[in-house]
């Protein structure tokens, strides 16, 4: 089952890590402007056509429709690839990886 984890929300904004049984498969991000919902939704290299409408359909239902069911236009980027971390000021902690380690997993 598809669910979402919300990381931030600002007045036009949100991302979530999206989960399918529990697993990491995903982080989308959503952008509201006006009667618009843009999307960037990021995953597996090896997703399928099928599992990227699948994602598609549960991000639209379980979240842009509950921000504007009355939208004008639900407008998704696709990204796929591999995951290289997460990075910030922050000093680097266990579960950073420094950019030598990208492909290496």
């Amino acid at each position: 089952m598809i669910s979402f984890d919300r990381e931030v929300r600002t007045p036009h904004s949100e991302s979530y890590t999206v989960l399918d049984d529990g697993e990491i498969v995903g982080r989308v991000d959503l952008h509201i402007q006006g009667a618009n919902i843009h999307a960037t939704l990021c995953t597996t290299a090896d997703a399928s056509d099928d599992r990227v409408r699948e994602l598609i359909d549960a991000v639209d239902e379980q979240l842009a429709m509950t921000a504007d069911p009355f939208r004008e236009d639900f407008i998704v980027t696709v990204w796929k690839g591999v995951p290289a971390g997460v990075y910030g000021d922050a000093e680097a902690g266990d579960d950073t990886i420094s950019l030598g380690e990208i492909g290496q997993t």
